[in-house]
């Protein structure tokens, strides 16, 4: 147990010191954990062999990340981009295979190890890609959508792979490996398709995914209703992980990928009213987990194999880093891919990926590749991985600099979320805010925690979210960055005030519209920052203040007259008496000076309704 968390905490300690310093050099959260993991692996030998059994461990932030980009991605979203997803993902897959391939023969390997080779090394990493792009703000970006297109396919594509390797499986491996078929016996993973023929595997895997897709639709709903009726977050928490999980867990049993598998469910879930709150609590497990895996890159690094092939290594990675972004730079001609765009899609997908260290651990496994070789390809793989961060510094530094001297700013154009409103309640308050802009062609995107709100919204076609809108990390996955406006109507006084100050103090530009239940609240979220705060009671107390006086026997003229006096004295004393509850005594509050200013003021009212009469 002891050395457990003594390795636990020399993880932790390479990450939290190497992972800000590269932020702030501007090299990456990415290369900072890369880098950390070789300080802590070869160069200093804290950890050992150990860290190749963490990465398998690790490898399940980047199914998590598959799952969020899911969550992302409607099912009418993954058919708009079908043509870049066939067309261009197809493409980059076959004729990177082809080439890496055809060079692996003219080396002298045989056609299975080639063919196993070229769809290796043809894979690109989704988990340094697609967390760049996220701290970049690149995700939107024509090279952005496109990339990501590529890698969507890829990922897909893992699976027929899965299917074919064990066909190019070397008779001379498998007879070697005869004899330790008792022991490996012994440590086969459960598989429900393993003693099937053919056809009834199929039939299970299609089954399989069938009723993945069919559970997620009809009965998802309703178990996220059941845990958030607790209205306990933690249990909430526990169930998104729950969900990852077990879809990871039965993609093993039928032999799929779990990526995939998770990636479905997400797709499945993106139009659900929880979304929101499922990206919220499986961000930060994926972070850590992704964060932990590129450690582990770094940190498996085998040192003697790369001294003894230190020319070969470097030769083959660079080798391939250029192949694979000739070929890119091909396609991006062809699919009229221009600019600074061009440049940011066949750089960032120039490296090996983390798929491709799976692939070749499932190419000993199976018997295709000489273990010999596949440890000295997954040092080719990290390689290229590790020099990915380096690719993107090139191109924030060298690449865009000099496109947008030229005027090409077309990043810009396509943040499709810029004027956006959150609304964090959708209560009577909110109701009415929310169909007022809606109305007037002004999009929102709306958050209650109450998920029997939730439901009655929904049944009048009104889209809304389940989630604490108080909660940074949800507050993010809203789309937080590229709002204009929110408007905040929670029933939790405290929470609505903290929220606030959050907001203002993290995102400035953003700004805030409060609703306040009474005087003391309003003063609250004023001293927080909020730029607008009207009391919930103000305007329908004035109305119906006003149908007494008529109903008293008043003009109604002259009943508005009074209205609207009323309103303009309470605006004019407003600073005065917000001012005298926040610096007069120690705190805040409604002191004795506060009470004597409110009275005043109250005779000043007074007198002034007696000259509009």
């Amino acid at each position: 147990m002891t050395s457990l968390l003594v390795q636990a905490f020399i993880y932790l300690c390479a990450a939290v010191i190497m992972v800000p310093l590269a932020k702030r050099l501007g090299l990456g959260s990415v290369l900072g954990y890369l880098i950390a993991g070789v300080i802590i692996g070869p160069v200093t030998g804290l950890v050992g062999q150990e860290a190749t059994t963490i990465q398998h461990f690790a490898e399940f932030g980047v199914v998590m990340m598959l799952f969020l980009v899911g969550l992302e991605l409607e099912a009418s979203a993954l058919w708009k981009m079908r043509h870049r997803l066939l067309g261009l993902g197809g493409l980059q897959l076959l004729l990177t295979t082809v080439a890496i391939s055809g060079i692996a023969l003219l080396l002298g390997q045989n056609w299975t190890i080639s063919l196993t080779i070229g769809l290796i090394f043809s894979l690109s990493s989704t988990a340094i890609v697609l967390q760049t792009f996220n701290e970049k703000g690149l995700t939107k970006t024509d090279g952005g959508s496109s990339a990501f297109s590529v890698l969507l396919f890829q990922d897909i594509a893992v699976i027929p792979m899965l299917a074919l390797l064990p066909l190019l499986a070397l008779p001379e491996l498998q007879a070697a490996a005869a004899n330790l078929v008792n022991t490996a016996a012994q440590h086969e993973e459960l598989s429900l398709v393993a003693d099937l023929p053919a056809w009834a595997a199929a039939i299970v895997v299609l089954a399989t995914v069938i009723g993945l897709v069919a559970s997620g639709h009809y009965f998802s709903g309703p178990l996220f209703r059941f845990v958030a009726k607790a209205e306990l977050p933690e249990v909430f928490t526990a169930t998104a992980l729950m969900l990852v999980v077990g879809i990871a867990a039965l993609m093993n049993l039928v032999g799929l990928s779990p990526a995939l598998g998770t990636f479905l469910a997400g797709v499945v879930l993106a139009s659900s009213e929880f979304r929101h709150q499922l990206e919220a609590d499986i961000e930060p497990f994926k972070g850590l987990l992704l964060g932990l895996f590129f450690i582990t890159v770094g940190a498996a690094i085998n040192v003697e194999i790369l001294n003894n092939n230190l020319a070969i290594i470097v030769g083959l990675t660079l080798g391939l880093m250029l192949l694979k972004a000739l070929v890119l730079f091909l396609l991006a001609i062809v699919f009229k891919i221009r600019g600074s765009d061009r440049w940011l899609f066949f750089l960032s997908l120039a490296q090996a990926g983390e798929f491709g260290l799976v692939l070749l651990s499932y190419a000993i496994t199976e018997h295709i590749l000489p273990e010999s070789l596949a440890q000295m390809l997954s040092i080719v793989v990290a390689l290229s991985m590790f020099l990915t961060p380096v690719l993107f510094i090139i191109f924030d530094k060298v690449i865009l600099p000099r496109f947008k001297q030229k005027g090409d700013n077309r990043e810009a154009d396509k943040i499709d979320e810029k004027g956006s409103v959150i609304i964090a309640g959708i209560g009577r308050f909110g109701q009415i805010v929310n169909r007022l802009l809606i109305a007037n062609n002004i999009p929102t995107v709306v958050l209650d925690y109450k998920i029997s709100q939730i439901d009655r919204m929904r049944k009048v076609n009104v889209k809304s979210f389940y989630g604490d809108a108080s909660r940074p990390d949800l507050l993010h996955t809203a789309g937080i960055e590229d709002a204009r406006l929110v408007v905040v109507a929670i029933d939790d006084g405290a929470r609505a005030v903290q929220m606030v100050e959050h907001i203002k103090l993290t995102h400035p530009h953003v700004q805030v519209l409060a609703r306040g239940y009474d005087r003391g609240h309003v003063f609250e979220l004023k001293e927080a920052g909020a730029d607008y705060v009207i009391s919930e009671m103000y305007n329908s107390a004035l109305t119906l203040g006003g149908e007494a006086l008529v109903r008293m026997g008043i003009d109604p003229d002259k009943a508005e007259q009074l209205k609207n006096k009323y309103s303009e004295v309470e605006k004019q004393h407003f600073d005065a008496l917000f001012h005298s509850w926040r610096d007069e005594g120690e705190s805040f509050g409604f002191d004795e000076h506060f009470l004597k200013l409110f009275m005043k003021i109250e005779e000043e009212l007074i007198i002034s309704m007696k000259k509009e009469s």
